[in-house]
């Protein structure tokens, strides 16, 4: 009988690509990483690794195990979800995977309705770019994911995930405000001011390019931060404009003007779960919650 254990570790050193980085996932040292796996071949009877290097490549007959051990670990999964479905509690900890906007907007209430609602559901909530998260998620670090999607740039898309729109909001252009500031009635205005937008590689940045350049111009990014709360800040002072979601402004006010683009193009947000997983209370319960809370969100910006 193989150890699932050991096999796990192998399917976990196909996903991360390192013994090191598997050790680090799982809280394992290296060398007890090394020792599982070199027991593991033993146990099968045929090599699964071989050195390239400093570093390790799986064989052909350790991608055939590690496709079963992705069965495997999926039916286990599923197995837990229905033991926890039987019972009348709903209890358990999820881990979500968020991007900013959405911490900020939807998180605090979903959180308060958790605590008041499921009082034995721990929530551990950590930040992350939506890219990241849903590989994350499929290598099982998270339990659910928000995630955002902009018109014409589809987030990646995984067989074991499914997939779950949460909301919309529109994207605007915001700029600073009218008082002493440079006269502003369209994007195509802002061709010769400072821009402020994510780190490149982010969904946000390039379609933010791209919503310059159809516009006739290339913009120029003197600012780059992550943190949309920063950008806030440079819009309001006069520093700069954005591309901003309308997630970010929940629950707060700002001096910023903001203008409506061509077409009144919105991003999605949504979540993800492993299907294996995804009948399991805890995370039905978190889903529910989120979407109720999103739905109180829109509501009020639409009013």
């Amino acid at each position: 009988m193989l150890d699932v254990r050991r096999l796990r570790l192998l399917r976990e050193l196909s996903i991360r690509g390192t013994l090191a980085e598997v050790a680090e996932a799982l809280q394992y040292s290296p060398s007890s990483v090394s020792q599982q796996l070199a027991l593991l071949e033993k146990e099968v009877g045929v090599q699964l690794l071989r050195k390239t290097g400093r570093r390790v490549q799986l064989t052909p007959q350790a991608e055939v195990l590690v496709a079963h051990t992705a069965s495997l670990l999926e039916t286990m999964e599923q197995a837990e979800a229905d033991l926890a479905a039987s019972l009348t509690t709903v209890t358990g900890t999820v881990r979500i995977a968020v991007f900013q906007s959405a911490a900020l907007a939807l998180m605090p209430e979903t959180l308060t309705r958790m605590s008041r609602t499921y009082p034995e559901v721990r929530i551990e909530m950590i930040q992350r770019e939506p890219e990241t998260a849903l590989h994350e998620t499929w290598a099982r670090d998270f339990d659910l994911v928000i995630a955002e999607q902009y018109p014409g740039h589809a987030a990646p898309r995984y067989p074991e995930l499914d997939r779950v729109r949460l909301t919309t909001d529109a994207i605007r252009l915001a700029v600073p405000p009218s008082d002493g500031g440079p006269a502003i009635s369209s994007i195509e205005d802002t061709a010769e001011l400072a821009w402020v937008m994510e780190p490149r590689g982010a969904a946000s940045r390039h379609w933010a390019e791209q919503a310059c350049r159809s516009a006739g111009f290339e913009p120029d990014v003197r600012y780059e931060t992550a943190d949309l709360q920063a950008q806030i800040r440079l819009i309001e002072s006069g520093n700069a404009v954005a591309l901003m979601p309308d997630l970010v402004w929940t629950g707060r006010d700002t001096t910023a003007r903001l203008l409506d683009l061509p077409g009144k193009p919105r991003r999605t947000v949504f979540t993800s779960v492993r299907r294996s997983s995804a009948k399991r209370p805890a995370i039905l319960a978190a889903r529910e919650t989120l979407a109720a809370t999103a739905g109180a969100v829109a509501a009020d910006v639409a009013g």
